[in-house]
């Protein structure tokens, strides 16, 4: 899949659980979406975009859940 399509998807999730009132409960929802959603190689290629040029393009929200949650979000090693 297009990066620039993955970071429009998880733009998208992050503009629905923005408007959630807490903050906290919209990023481990957010990450739950991601995990629960996404391939592990999707994943694996949003996380490397939050270290890279492309991760400016990801909505604060998005790149706050990353952060928070990124070790529950990178697959599990074969």
């Amino acid at each position: 899949m297009d990066l620039d399509n993955m970071i429009t998807m998880a733009n998208q999730i992050g503009d629905f659980f923005d408007s959630m009132p807490d903050r906290d409960e919209a990023l481990t929802n957010i990450a739950d979406h991601i995990h629960k959603f996404w391939a592990p190689r999707m994943r694996t290629a949003i996380l490397h975009a939050l270290d890279t040029p492309d991760g400016a393009e990801l909505n604060p929200i998005i790149r706050e859940a990353l952060t928070l949650h990124r070790e529950e979000l990178e697959p599990a090693s074969a």
